[in-house]
């Protein structure tokens, strides 16, 4: 199994974080559903602030180009991203347009 962890910021508002950990208190199963069949065995989220980690636990079918592309055909997904733009912003160094930004693994014990 592999492990990816992602890095994001919230528009740093009280009012719209709360309203995203909301939104995420009561994922639709049609999202959670789309999470699993690209292959994630688990996915967590944590926030500090208006910053966002996530770690993603993975099967041997899962790519990121397979999950966009399973993202861009399913219309409930896409209604679900474009809701979370209000919510979410680009974290510094990312590239244009960019969510979520991979984070490099430094260390392991």
């Amino acid at each position: 199994m592999k492990r990816y962890t992602l890095a994001l910021d919230l528009v740093n508002n009280k009012e719209l974080i709360q309203e995203y950990e909301e939104y995420h208190r009561n994922v639709s199963p049609e999202i959670k559903e789309s999470i699993v069949n690209a292959g994630v065995v688990r996915m967590d989220i944590y926030r500090f602030e208006n910053r966002l980690f996530m770690i993603m636990d993975v099967d041997d079918s899962f790519t990121f180009e397979r999950k966009s592309l399973m993202d861009a055909a399913n219309e409930k997904v896409q209604i679900w991203e474009q809701l979370m733009w209000k919510y979410q912003q680009a974290i510094p160094g990312s590239e244009n347009g960019a969510k979520w930004v991979l984070m490099k693994q430094i260390f392991e014990l």
